[in-house]
């Protein structure tokens, strides 16, 4: 029977390929052009992170967001995590893949929880505020803001569980004792 542990070489992998799947979707959340918000009706209104889009099929009127203080906010904290979140993957990866070096596992986990907490803030702000800027019928908050969700909870999985693999070192190093269920008399 195999024990899926740390300190086999193979899985130390598992975090930092999270990571990068949480940077994929940060990535398809801040670079969407389909939207983040779309009206839930007529399907002549959407808007991304970027820019908001009236009209319909091939006749879009397209204005920027950016002209919005809101909206700039919501772009650089959303940019800023990214960047966090690549820099918090590249140390797991040194600090993980290439050795184990346990004294950065909590830099890293100290850094996907501030990355954590800035996307929180943004993808907050975003709805608050498109609502109060549009007073027009019922919109639905599609894939795109979703993946902006998902990255941020893969991000707190992780760096939650960066914050407590320390506590484990002996087991990690492969320090300890097997202990065994029964012992014999």
């Amino acid at each position: 029977m195999t024990i899926c542990n740390v300190n086999d070489p193979m899985n130390r992998w598992i975090l930092p390929l999270l990571l990068l799947f949480a940077i994929i979707f940060d990535i398809i959340a801040i670079a969407a052009q389909s939207g983040w918000v779309e009206d839930e009706d007529a399907k002549s209104h959407y808007a991304n992170m970027w820019q908001e889009c009236r009209g319909r099929k091939d006749q879009w009127e397209c204005t920027s967001l950016m002209e919005f203080s809101w909206a700039q906010a919501v772009a650089a904290l959303m940019i800023i995590g990214l960047i966090i979140l690549i820099l918090a993957f590249i140390i797991s990866v040194v600090a993980l893949c290439c050795s184990l070096n346990i004294p950065l596992l909590p830099l890293i986990g100290g850094l996907l929880i501030l990355a954590v907490i800035v996307q929180i803030i943004a993808l907050i702000i975003y709805p608050i505020k498109f609502n109060e800027r549009i007073f027009e019928g019922y919109y639905d908050y599609t894939w795109a803001y979703g993946f902006g969700w998902g990255a941020t909870i893969l991000m707190l999985g992780c760096g939650i569980l960066f914050c407590c693999l320390p506590s484990y070192e002996d087991e990690l190093l492969d320090n300890t004792k097997v202990k065994y269920i029964y012992s014999t008399p």
